[in-house]
């Protein structure tokens, strides 16, 4: 102690208990002194555009395609090629071929055709944004028309941007669009997740139409907010569903997504081509738009 090493504990002439009341109280001033004052908590910024707006309010155009160039736009767009069914027995092999993607009319071409492609009887295209275009907060909207038949798959989807840290489901998966080629009427909008491949849920609704959704363009639209997706078509005033972060645990939709469109050809969705649909079968895209809102 401080009071032993300057006086020596022997030559003091005061009382003990005093002399140590007093070295007591001047190391606890001494302490108070130095304990540094608390840090303010730091202030969490808001992801841009989390909190939702009406659909009509997204009116910030902040990236799209057109597909009025000559060919597809690949500082937008990534080929994922290849066969293997995909996780779900699809008979397809995807291909960066101009026989599969195509711009014409002012309209991206996805065909899938009835054409050998090594052990697969059929050849279509699949085409990511991911490492291109990443999507949080916002409104997409894809105008697109859906091609029908029996074994035929077309959709408009998103991934999580960190699946090749976390993979499929925990990622997440929404299906902004999906179609059973022998019910075109019916609507498909499902989300994916879970903690692994073994714990994989999903959720989603199926609309049933009085339209038939290959017949014409449509526009498919999410509108993604903290904790909440929105799904319309043609812009409806209402959603035609809603998805909460009270559906989902773990609730992973609230990071940065990548869009892929493709068309898919047999597999567990709605069987294998039974002779009845007649290839080759397109969806044509007409644009993608992302918006926010000021």
């Amino acid at each position: 102690m401080t009071i032993q090493s300057s006086f020596g504990w022997r030559k003091l002439r005061f009382g003990v208990g005093f002399m140590l009341t007093l070295s007591l109280m001047s190391c606890t001033e001494k302490k108070t002194k130095d304990v540094p004052a608390p840090a303010p908590p730091t202030p969490t910024t808001p992801a841009v555009n989390e909190e939702a707006r009406d659909y009509n309010q997204y009116t910030e155009l902040k990236w799209s395609d057109e597909f009025d160039t000559g060919s597809l736009d690949q500082s937008k767009w990534v080929y994922e090629q290849g066969g293997g069914g995909w996780g779900n027995n699809e008979l397809q092999n995807y291909t960066n071929s101009t026989d599969n993607t195509f711009l014409s009319g002012g309209n991206l071409v996805i065909q899938a055709r009835q054409q050998q492609s090594g052990n697969n009887a059929y050849t279509s295209a699949r085409l990511i944004t991911k490492g291109k275009q990443s999507f949080q907060f916002g409104r997409i909207d894809v105008r697109a028309k859906v091609p029908k038949g029996k074994g035929v798959w077309p959709a408009i989807w998103m991934l999580g941007d960190n699946i090749d840290q976390n993979n499929w489901p925990m990622c997440g998966e929404i299906d902004i669009l999906e179609l059973r080629g022998s019910r075109p009427m019916e609507l498909l909008s499902t989300m994916h997740f879970g903690n692994s491949v073994a714990d994989h849920r999903f959720k989603g609704t199926t609309q049933t139409l009085a339209i038939d959704l290959s017949e014409d363009f449509h526009t498919y639209s999410v509108v993604r907010s903290k904790d909440l997706l929105r799904f319309y078509l043609d812009g409806a005033a209402t959603p035609y569903y809603t998805f909460t972060s009270s559906d989902a645990s773990p609730f992973p939709f609230n990071n940065p997504f990548f869009l892929i469109l493709n068309v898919a050809v047999g597999g567990n969705f709605d069987g294998n081509p039974d002779g009845t649909a007649v290839f080759p079968k397109q969806m044509q895209v007409d644009y993608v738009r992302y918006y926010q809102y000021k």
